[in-house]
């Protein structure tokens, strides 16, 4: 039967995330993934045959007899580039064997020893229904369950794997998202537990134009032949830089699902680093709990300037002291009484209306017009009764800053306000309690920690950083008891550090307390704290980059 072809253009590739791989980069996965004229090889989802065609040149190298067009297989579910890709691998010297299917719908052969390719990327608000579904189904045979924020590649690369026989390579082009994103963390712990060896390659630049995505070459061999402890990271400038000798630098994830941004460091940050973590510095999650903070169902209704309440009539007993929506007051070393009545002179709103009991009069009154103009109807306030009686959070020892374009801020609430659920509270271990409301704001002020925050926070909108409380938990914070013994010359610290702060200079604050904890107390070479500060720089600077970038 004659297939009519089908139209393709940029548009429509991209909406099925297809996306051109450049030579070098196509060239190089082959070479590294092919070592036999014996290798099997599949290219799932194979366009154009960009990386068959390079494998059956590849191939051709290991021929001594006669020759013969050595095969490779492919799954492409468009119909004129299956035909294309036919086309070319035959052009090429090839015996393409390429079924037009979903590859989702290919059952596991594992009969392959080198699968190859360019998953496609397609972005999980586009990524629904059936498609979805399949994608899901095939990851589940595998045991990894993808939750529903996972782009098209995550379900791709586990579904990929099971194609390869024992001692099998994968050699695909992933998402830097393999990196840093919740979602992937299922396929890093499958990659790590079912692979021998694990090897990513890195690029300073963009190699992808029309994506506009950052990428990693995902290495990985011996499959089913045991788990891998630790990965070599290669760092390439663009892809022309593939055919020079790369360094490589092996790193140890404490725990295979957690992030794999810290292989963005340089070898000289990552030796910092993972020396810091197993002597010095603890996580967050050490000192105590970092939670959400209220929600209110509708902040602007509910919070109140003093002024406001005043015009309303609501009595002092049925308001709470509140830090202000909004995090832009918590950039310092403490939220303090003063602070808290200098920003509701200002109009701030330092009030939550939240009465225990029977409400006031004038509080009645406020939520009678309050259901006319339907704010009871929103839907965390329709699901409590009643319902403007907002749920309490108990009050932080600290506040942890939620987003950020720098870093995250550990602030002390000395104010002893309650918090919205635009930033977070730490509640201190009883132990920890007072070193911590005291020094842990200005502890954290490290190079190690703004590292820390950039490998466990992730990059959002704008470019902005983002940290949920149980990332928050794995934040890179100074042990309690280095703290503790630089306590004098901290506290001395103080005035120079909260004089750094409001003037927006958080880098030299950070160089002051680095000179204090991490040379004077631990000792460490300052090119050893310099690289930790480049490295920062570098992670903030890729972050807002990219945020300023055109998403797919």
């Amino acid at each position: 039967m004659h297939l009519a072809p089908v139209p393709d253009t940029p548009e429509i590739r991209k909406a099925r995330g297809a996306f051109f791989t450049p030579e070098r980069i196509a060239a190089f996965v082959v070479n590294w993934a092919i070592r036999s004229a014996d290798d099997t090889v599949l290219e799932p989802s194979c366009g154009e045959a960009a990386f068959l065609t390079h494998a059956v040149e590849k191939l051709a190298t290991y021929n001594t007899g006669p020759a013969r067009p050595p095969r490779v297989d492919g799954v492409e579910i468009h119909v004129a580039s299956a035909a294309e890709a036919r086309r070319l691998v035959r052009e090429a010297g090839g015996d393409p064997q390429i079924e037009t299917n979903d590859f989702f719908l290919v059952e596991p052969s594992g009969t392959y020893s080198a699968v190859i390719g360019n998953p496609p990327y397609i972005r999980y608000q586009d990524f629904s229904g059936d498609a979805r579904t399949r994608s899901r189904e095939a990851a589940l045979k595998a045991g990894v369950n993808l939750s529903g924020l996972a782009s098209s590649w995550a379900a791709f690369t586990v579904h990929s794997a099971l194609m390869l026989k024992r001692g099998g390579r994968l050699g695909l082009v992933i998402p830097a998202e393999l990196l840093s994103v919740n979602y992937a963390a299922e396929v890093r712990k499958f990659l790590m537990d079912r692979f021998a060896k694990v090897d990513l390659v890195l690029f300073t630049e963009r190699v992808f134009a029309e994506a506009q995505e950052d990428v990693v070459l995902l290495l990985a061999e011996g499959f089913d032949e045991g788990s891998a402890k630790h990965m070599s990271i290669y760092q390439a400038q663009n892809a022309a830089a593939l055919d020079e000798t790369l360094a490589a630098t092996t790193w140890t994830p404490k725990n295979s699902a957690d992030k794999w941004t810290p292989s963005l460091l340089s070898a000289a940050a990552l030796s910092a680093y993972n020396s810091l973590l197993d002597t010095s510095f603890t996580t967050l999650h050490e000192w105590g709990e970092t939670t959400l903070g209220m929600v209110t169902g509708n902040n602007r209704y509910f919070t109140m300037s003093p002024q406001e309440a005043a015009d309303q009539g609501i009595p002092r007993s049925e308001l709470l002291k509140l830090s202000p929506p909004g995090s832009s007051h918590l950039r310092g070393l403490m939220f303090s009484d003063d602070a808290w009545r200098a920003m509701g002179k200002k109009g701030a709103a330092t009030y939550l209306l939240r009465p225990s009991g029977t409400p006031s009069e004038a509080a009645q009154r406020y939520f009678d017009a309050g259901e006319i103009a339907k704010v009871d109807q929103a839907y965390k306030c329709r699901v409590r009764k009643p319902w403007w009686r907002v749920p309490l959070v108990k009050t932080a020892d600290l506040f942890l800053t939620y987003m950020n374009a720098d870093t995250p801020r550990i602030t002390t609430n000395e104010a002893g306000a309650l918090h919205l659920n635009s930033i977070h509270g730490i509640y201190l271990n009883e132990q920890h309690r007072d070193l911590g409301r005291q020094l842990l704001p200005l502890a954290s002020l490290t190079s190690m920690t703004l590292v820390g925050a950039e490998t466990v926070g992730r990059a959002y909108g704008g470019g902005m950083l983002k940290i949920e409380p149980r990332e928050a938990d794995r934040l890179p914070v100074p042990r309690p008891e280095v703290v503790e013994a630089a306590r004098e010359k901290l506290v001395a610290l103080r005035p120079q550090l909260a004089s750094r702060l409001r003037y927006g200079q958080l880098l030299e604050a950070a160089k002051l307390v680095d000179d204090v904890l991490l040379i004077g107390e631990l000792g460490m070479a300052r090119s050893e704290v310099r690289a930790l500060r480049d490295a920062y720089s570098e992670l903030s600077a890729r972050r807002t980059s990219r945020g300023r970038r055109v998403q797919i």
